[in-house]
């Protein structure tokens, strides 16, 4: 049987964790850069422990007044000094990590700069050389995972647009966040079954994932994976952590 992980990034403050864990196969917990405390990292983990999904860390820029979702000009030891930073905080409370994903505009600007990538994975790899990487199919993420032999996991957006070459419509631009859950749900189960998806644009591209996301903060992120679970599970996909 076909198998997709369904991941969601939780621990940022909103209201419908404890429904959405419910949900997923594996969740991206914040730790203390763009959200989270060691209060709501170990609230997070306890509900992920109880719903037997796979767990894994969601660090990103240190910047909670934008939501870490602002790119930002950091030196490749910055870089290390924050993902070690949080994954330190992450490993205090649950010591073996699934995975680590990394956040907003930390996630985007690294697969994009070989710099940052590189900073990136051999910080992950320094504390948690065991753990997976989840990034998207193709990019500096992915490449600099694999010169160090870093397992990597390819991931798609649920509710997000992507441009023709692949990359995610910036949150700037009008129609890149997908409001209506129905959609949403329809593009996850275009991903699934084919491996394509249809552009901002209306191109089809292709797109071989292992897992796809949901963002928590999200207003329709619960009823958007409701719908999706149900569609990925009529159509004979399992849905399971990588």
């Amino acid at each position: 049987m076909q198998t997709i992980d369904l991941n969601a990034d939780l621990g940022e403050g909103g209201d419908q964790d404890t429904s959405i864990i419910e949900l997923v196969s594996s969740v991206n917990i914040a730790c203390g850069g763009h959200a989270g405390d060691k209060e709501t990292i170990r609230r997070t983990v306890d509900l992920a422990l109880k719903a037997q999904v796979a767990i894994g860390a969601h660090p990103g820029y240190e910047d909670p007044e934008n939501f870490g979702r602002n790119p930002m000009q950091l030196s490749s030891e910055e870089i290390r000094s924050l993902i070690l930073r949080q994954l330190e905080r992450m490993l205090l409370i649950h010591p073996n990590l699934h995975h680590v994903k990394p956040h907003g505009a930390l996630y985007n600007q690294a697969n994009q700069d070989e710099s940052i990538a590189a900073a990136l994975v051999a910080a992950i790899a320094e504390l948690q050389p065991k753990t997976i990487l989840y990034c998207p199919p193709q990019g500096e993420l992915a490449n600099a995972a694999a010169v160090i032999k870093l397992t990597t996991c390819a991931e798609g957006f649920i509710d997000r647009r992507y441009q023709d070459d692949g990359n995610l419509c910036p949150r700037s631009e009008p129609g890149a966040v997908i409001e209506y859950a129905n959609k949403a749900a329809l593009q996850a189960l275009k991903i699934a079954n084919q491996e394509v998806v249809n552009t901002i644009n209306g191109t089809t591209i292709p797109l071989k994932v292992r897992t796809l996301c949901v963002h928590g903060d999200s207003a329709n992120s619960l009823i958007t994976l409701k719908l999706t679970r149900s569609a990925l599970e009529d159509a004979g996909i399992r849905i399971s952590a990588p």
